[in-house]
């Protein structure tokens, strides 16, 4: 694996790995390596999710926006949406939910690099 990737985070406060990926108004945008996390930015989109069913012209500009990650961490993930990204090259990562987003993206970056 080559370093740094970027990640984009999926969170509510800016602390955590909080949000459902189709509640999301909002991605952090991360540079990561095994030994550090930089902040780029955030990017905002129209959120996905409207009680149980997709909105389907909001999934463009959501898979656009973060097209140049590697993967994003989220609370949580739906198939539909998980396959929809995978078909980009961004892997959809629920492993770190709730965890403190530097925690997460180093944990995230160590798996990778192993």
């Amino acid at each position: 694996m080559e370093f740094p990737v970027k990640v984009a985070v999926a969170t509510k406060e800016g602390k955590a790995v909080s949000e459902h990926f189709g509640h999301a108004k909002r991605f952090a945008i991360y540079e990561v390596t095994p030994e550090s996390v930089c902040l780029l930015g955030e990017r905002e989109v129209s959120h996905y999710c409207l009680g149980g069913e997709g909105d389907a012209a909001a999934m463009p500009g959501i898979l656009a926006a973060i097209r140049d990650c590697q993967a994003v961490l989220v609370a949580k993930i739906g198939d539909g949406p998980t396959e929809k990204l995978r078909a980009i090259g961004v892997a959809a990562v629920q492993d770190y939910a709730w965890e403190s987003i530097d925690e997460a993206l180093l944990a995230y970056a160590r798996r990778l690099a192993e």
